[in-house]
């Protein structure tokens, strides 16, 4: 689905620097095989005006209810969970200590295929399911 600025997902992936790419399709694989009739949802193109700050890609929502995001910085990629706080993360996968978000870290491909991380995606998207 095309973001505000009418740009779809695959589009938007396609600008992602190469190097950062295959940790995006990764996660964006993980995403859709846990919740493959969530919204995706693409950010603005282009990446943010500070190197310091996280390029957003892609994020997924149940119901209008924002649910994961994907992003990117030069040297990794992230999976953010817009209610991490109130996720049970038992095996310390989650970091960030602000008031709803955290997220995880993502060096590579394979670290975004962890069987922990896909759990820890599943868990946001039950999670939003509850009333």
């Amino acid at each position: 689905m095309a973001g505000k600025a009418g740009i779809t997902a695959d589009e938007h992936i396609k600008k992602v620097p190469s190097t950062r790419r295959p940790t995006v399709e990764a996660a964006r694989r993980v995403v859709k095989a846990a919740a493959p009739k969530a919204e995706e949802i693409s950010y603005p193109p282009g990446p943010p005006r500070s190197k310091t700050y996280m390029w957003k890609i892609v994020r997924y929502s149940l119901a209008g209810a924002n649910v994961v995001g994907i992003g990117t910085f030069d040297d990794h990629s992230m999976l953010f969970f817009y209610r991490g706080r109130e996720l049970d993360d038992r095996g310390g996968l989650l970091q960030g200590g602000g008031k709803e978000m955290r997220s995880i870290r993502l060096g590579s491909p394979a670290e975004a295929e962890r069987s922990e991380v896909r759990r820890m995606v599943k868990k946001a998207f039950q999670l939003a399911r509850q009333p």
